[in-house]
């Protein structure tokens, strides 16, 4: 996800913010009341930080809900375990193709499925990633470092890249994060991270990436354009319902879904706990006072001023043509990995998903928030799946088999 927005956001939380009820709101707070249904069994909320490593937390997390959905069995993985792993992989494209490639700390929901399969997984407990003299995780300074590395390794000062590079890209790596053991000790028994992985019940060929975009066909696989897509990931593309219809089965049957999205939009009210798309008041909607208010407003405040709400408002009817549009334009971008956990009701009946984030506890719901169907359609970059949540119908037009 886009490392900035990432970051960004995680650092507006505010620790004042007082905690409520996760099932409903106060109706004096926000003006939102919202009721859970169909919520999936997930493990809890952790904290990026100050790191563009949402993809990550958010990936693990979505692992972590399986294991538990299959086993009972609450996990704790660790993310500096692939996050470490993927630096590594980006240099190597990074320089191999001349510095034409992306190098950040932003990634995509296939990451972690790409480091599982190539070289396992850790728990927390055995690999934090915490060797700078911090408590949380701080990656402005070892990102800034390990870009500038690779960035004067293509420039080859000594005409031709040295042979010593990765040796020292690997110092710096092991220098912040720790070297990876290749041995570790959970729950009284000795593990290596592929064996380790070997022993929770998770098989990556059991899960599915999904989109929606009509400048690829529908029901076919197609690299997704986004900057984080380093690994070039193949994403199945489904009419915009279709994607809609398959989050609602997921949940329905107990299954989250790794979700990544754009939380840029104006809508997007992290402290109050809320997403939406709002409609915003035509002229002709206006009494005498708001006309007179309006007219005196600026473009830019006439645009915002739809996003000064404090409970249910009239969303916009979102379609698939203007989906696209906004991809097109990208007013609509690839910022933040999270979990959906859920489905919500607001007190007018409106429908919302509720989403498990990674920016701590210190929000209205304890870390989770409610997207609006608006939302989510709007602004969906993909989701990551178990297939087994997938209708049989929609697999089947897909040619995919559980």
């Amino acid at each position: 996800m886009k490392k900035l927005i990432c970051i960004a956001f995680a650092l507006a939380v505010g620790a004042t913010l007082s905690a409520a009820p996760k099932k409903k709101a106060p109706k004096d707070s926000v003006g939102f009341t919202f009721t859970d249904v169909n919520l999936v069994k997930t493990t809890p909320v952790k904290d990026q930080n100050k790191s563009g490593t949402c993809w990550c937390f958010s990936s693990n997390s979505f692992y972590e809900d399986e294991i538990l959905r299959k086993t009972g069995k609450v996990i704790d993985l660790s993310e500096m375990f692939p996050v470490r792993l993927c630096y590594d992989e980006k240099a190597d494209r990074f320089v191999r193709r001349y510095g034409v490639a992306q190098f950040s700390q932003g990634g995509s929901g296939l990451d972690v499925p790409y480091i599982w399969a190539k070289y396992g997984a850790m728990p927390e407990e055995a690999y934090k990633g915490l060797n700078y003299g911090e408590d949380k995780h701080v990656h402005g300074e070892v990102e800034s470092l390990l870009s500038g590395y690779v960035k004067t390794i293509v420039r080859k000062p000594n005409r031709r890249v040295s042979t010593a590079w990765r040796k020292g890209f690997n110092g710096i790596l092991d220098a912040y994060f720790g070297e990876i053991p290749d041995s570790f000790v959970y729950e009284g028994k000795t593990y290596t991270p592929k064996t380790f992985a070997a022993s929770l019940p998770i098989n990556v060929n059991d899960y599915i990436a999904l989109t929606s975009f009509t400048h690829h066909p529908f029901y076919q696989p197609f690299e997704l354009e986004v900057s984080d897509n380093w690994l070039n990931g193949q994403f199945y593309n489904l009419p915009l319902e279709e994607l809609k219809a398959v989050v609602d089965n997921a949940l329905e049957n107990g299954y989250s879904v790794d979700w990544a999205a754009d939380v840029s939009e104006g809508g997007f009210k992290w402290n109050k706990g809320v997403a939406l798309m709002p409609k915003g008041k035509s002229e002709s909607d206006m009494n005498d006072t708001e006309l007179s208010r309006w007219v005196k407003l600026s473009d830019s405040e006439r645009n915002n001023s739809k996003y000064n709400f404090e409970g249910p408002v009239e969303e916009i009817n979102v379609t698939q043509e203007m989906r696209q549009e906004m991809f097109d334009r990208q007013e609509t971008t690839d910022d933040h990995g999270m979990v959906i956990v859920g489905k919500a009701v607001d007190q007018k009946g409106n429908r919302y998903y509720k989403v498990k984030n990674s920016w701590d506890t210190n929000n209205i719901y304890d870390g989770f928030f409610y997207v609006s169907e608006p939302f989510f359609l709007a602004k969906t970059i993909d989701i990551y799946l178990n297939k087994e949540a997938v209708p049989q119908a929609i697999l089947n037009k897909l040619n995919v088999k559980k």
